[in-house]
């Protein structure tokens, strides 16, 4: 096995062939890492940032999505985790092509079965604050994007009938959801059992999940799905910086500070400890000669 080198890393997780496609032909310098249980990544760069890139192709289903999501970022420890790919749209305002960026996922399953009906017992999980602000940042200068943000709903189940039982059970009990997949919810939560790993779903609409499923698919319409939401991605990460590479709010442009896990920011000629707890011997700094 490969060991991956020590840089900051961000995994971008997709279900289908296609998903995988549109986000590789984005990345650069590309090399294959295979886990000792088999799992396959390939590691490149972003032109231009200081990410790299682990692309991976896992397969469909939210149970198999967590699994092999913390598989993932137990081997690479990645700081961010996005799945991208293709879903159907659950309103009539989010069209094919459009990209909806979760602003949290349900998993749609959870419940208790009684005699009076099914209760729903609501799992969610929020997208990264930090990549839902960077993709809000982002979108706005990609005036061939149509974004939302929005919950999106994760099942085990592809829709192709908007009048079906389940259609209405969404609608009714899932009812602000803008988009569903099969993965979303399986990737966060890997990711929030995982420690401090920022996660978030990115989906462009392929279909409307009812009948015309089968029409959009043959028109082309996972492949422009793929492509505007792999253009996204790429996007945030244009915004979204590394943790090394974060740099302190100023009125005037500062090269990066670093903070420590004490709470510590450092620049200039300063070490700042506000918030943070120091042990060690503090030597002050001489503002004549010195020798």
């Amino acid at each position: 096995m490969s060991v991956p080198e020590t840089q900051p890393t961000v995994l971008v997780l997709t279900a289908l062939p296609l998903e995988y496609a549109a986000i590789r032909a984005h990345v650069e310098k590309r090399k294959e890492l295979v886990h000792p249980d088999g799992t396959r990544v390939e590691k490149g760069q972003l032109p231009g940032m200081a990410w790299h890139v682990a692309l991976a192709e896992l397969g469909m289903g939210a149970e198999r999505a967590a699994a092999l999501t913390a598989q993932l970022i137990n081997w690479l420890h990645p700081e961010a985790v996005l799945f991208v790919g293709v879903a159907g749209s659950l309103k009539d305002d989010v069209g094919i092509g459009d990209v909806v960026v979760g602003t949290q996922v349900y998993e749609i399953h959870g419940g208790k079965q009684t005699p009076e009906g099914f209760l729903v017992r609501p799992k969610a999980l929020p997208g990264s604050h930090a990549l839902e602000q960077a993709a809000r940042s982002a979108v706005r200068d990609m005036p061939d994007v149509r974004a939302h943000f929005m919950p999106i709903a994760t099942g085990d189940v592809v829709l192709a009938d908007a009048e079906s039982e389940i259609a209405a059970f969404i609608r009714r009990s899932y009812n602000d959801a803008g988009a569903i997949e099969m993965e979303g919810s399986g990737a966060l939560q890997a990711a929030h059992l995982n420690g401090q790993v920022n996660a978030l779903v990115i989906r462009g609409i392929s279909d409307r999940a009812d009948a015309g499923k089968r029409d959009a698919d043959a028109a082309g319409s996972q492949e422009l799905a793929a492509r505007q939401a792999a253009a996204v991605t790429v996007a945030v990460l244009h915004k979204h910086r590394p943790r090394q590479d974060s740099s302190v709010p100023s009125d005037s442009e500062e090269g990066p500070h670093r903070r420590g896990d004490g709470g510590a920011t450092y620049g200039g000629d300063h070490v700042d400890f506000r918030g943070g707890t120091f042990y060690g011997t503090v030597i002050g700094k001489q503002s004549g000669p010195q020798r």
